[in-house]
């Protein structure tokens, strides 16, 4: 029986929430909706367990079946050989899908586990029920509080939504999103992916409205064609970022033994990226990046750039970087020239692009925008600023915010990415905390912030090159 389309939509969208088999002291799972805006339920047969669970204000229940009313969305983390009741119950009583955290099953290669999730196949298939995972951390949904950890945040909006094949990578992908100041519609981490596979999430989430751009993290699919295909439909609506992970000999082995997946050739993987015009990048910090250039920045229209540094060796260095990922850094027009040399210290500094500006930038907001007016004048930049950006300096939090303000105003004016980057090393950083501060601020304000120039360079380029086309 195929899967009811209408039934996954209530699993990632529950307005009622059972978890099953959760245990103290920490209660985990029930702990992790606290944000939840709908009805939340456990299940428990354990008797230790359940005053934990009621002190909580949580009603507990014997069964699922005994619950009142629908229930939309399972969260099962009982023990592997459990699973199976839990299975029968939900779809005796017809809720909407289970996310099963727990493992053990054909990832193990143990003739248990592999029977189990046999059954478990079936059972759900003859049932049309969606089934998200196993060995999975299951659904995060931003508006409605499913989480399936503590630092996800809770609130209205969305700028991108995450598949995961990894649970780990579904945490670090939605944290780092968030540490970079990107709302995370929704997270669907789905393990082994038995019933549903990464072409129905990635079907699913490129017809939600909700979700304007997705990040994957896969280290196999279970139907390369039918993957292919709906890639490429959905790289033509939205913006699709993939990672794929197992790209060497043992990093394939690994992924055998992580969720079950048969790795295929990277190289039929990178021709298949390019084709269906797919974001590809293959790290954690990449895809983090490319969501940064990706919600941060206004859509790029070329790759000729202005560059501003705050030394003459790092106007050098954050040239050979863009350069390097296809930046183009042309020279300006002498009616730009003779306007900087009105105002622009030449002693220690330069405006030829790249600029070496820390003499005439310094502290004060006035110059830099002088700089900007300038430069959102000149025809030939259009691929925006990257501005090596001071993570000290400021005194008053209304000085930062003048000088973001400037840098909204340009980026508005001409419809081009402004991208920061603040090193890490170096003489322009400064106390750690303060760093980060700062930092926080920049991506509160939607600038995308780099640790380097590499990293910001080849953020923007992946961007740029999605676009183009």
């Amino acid at each position: 029986m195929p899967i009811d389309q209408a039934r996954l939509h209530r699993a990632l969208n529950p307005s009622s929430v059972a978890v099953v088999g959760d245990k103290g002291p920490q209660y985990q799972w029930l702990s992790n909706q606290k944000d939840f805006t709908g009805e939340l339920y456990s299940v428990q047969l354990d008797e230790k367990e359940i005053p934990g669970i009621e002190e909580k204000g949580i009603t507990n229940y014997k069964s699922l079946k005994d619950i009142p009313g629908e229930i939309d969305l399972v969260i099962c983390a009982v023990p592997r050989q459990v699973t199976p009741f839990v299975v029968g119950d939900a779809i005796e009583k017809g809720v909407g899908g289970i996310s099963m955290f727990t493992s053990g099953f054909a990832e193990t290669r143990e003739p248990e586990g592999i029977e189990l999730q046999a059954k478990l196949v079936q059972m759900c298939t003859d049932a049309g029920m969606p089934l998200v995972g196993p060995n999975c951390m299951g659904v995060y949904n931003r508006k409605l509080g499913v989480k399936f950890g503590q630092g996800l945040e809770h609130g209205d909006g969305g700028d991108i939504s995450v598949i995961s094949q990894s649970g780990t990578h579904g945490i670090g992908m939605t944290n780092g999103a968030q540490s970079v100041g990107i709302k995370v519609t929704r997270t669907i981490s789905f393990g082994n992916g038995v019933i549903l596979n990464e072409s129905d999430y990635l079907e699913y989430l490129m017809n939600d409205p909700e979700t304007p751009a997705i990040a994957m993290y896969l280290e196999g699919t279970r139907d390369g064609r039918r993957f292919f295909n709906t890639l490429r439909e959905a790289a033509k609506r939205k913006p699709v970022i993939v990672w794929k992970g197992g790209r060497s000999t043992a990093g394939s082995r690994a992924v055998n033994s992580h969720t079950g997946s048969l790795a295929s050739s990277q190289s039929v993987w990178d021709a298949m990226l390019k084709q269906t015009g797919a974001i590809a990048v293959g790290s954690i910090e990449e895809a983090i990046d490319a969501m940064a250039a990706l919600v941060h920045t206004n859509k790029p229209t070329g790759r000729d750039i202005a560059l501003i540094a705050m030394t003459g060796g790092q106007s050098v260095a954050i040239t050979d970087q863009f350069e390097r990922f296809g930046f183009n850094v042309p020279e300006l027009s002498q009616s730009s020239y003779d306007r900087f040399a009105e105002f622009f210290m030449t002693v220690g500094g330069s405006y030829r692009n790249p600029f070496d500006a820390a003499s005439t930038i310094r502290s004060e907001a006035e110059n830099l925008q002088k700089i900007l007016e300038i430069l959102a004048d000149e025809p030939i930049i259009t691929g925006g600023v990257a501005l090596e950006f001071r993570s000290r300096g400021y005194d008053k939090p209304e000085d930062l915010d003048e000088i973001l303000d400037l840098l909204d105003d340009y980026r508005t004016k001409v419809n081009q990415p402004v991208v920061l980057v603040m090193p890490t090393h170096g003489v322009m950083t400064g106390d750690v905390e303060e760093a980060a501060s700062v930092r926080d601020r920049c991506a509160e304000r939607g600038f995308p912030v780099y640790p380097t120039f590499e990293r910001g360079a080849q953020g923007l380029s992946r961007v740029v090159s999605y676009h183009a086309g």
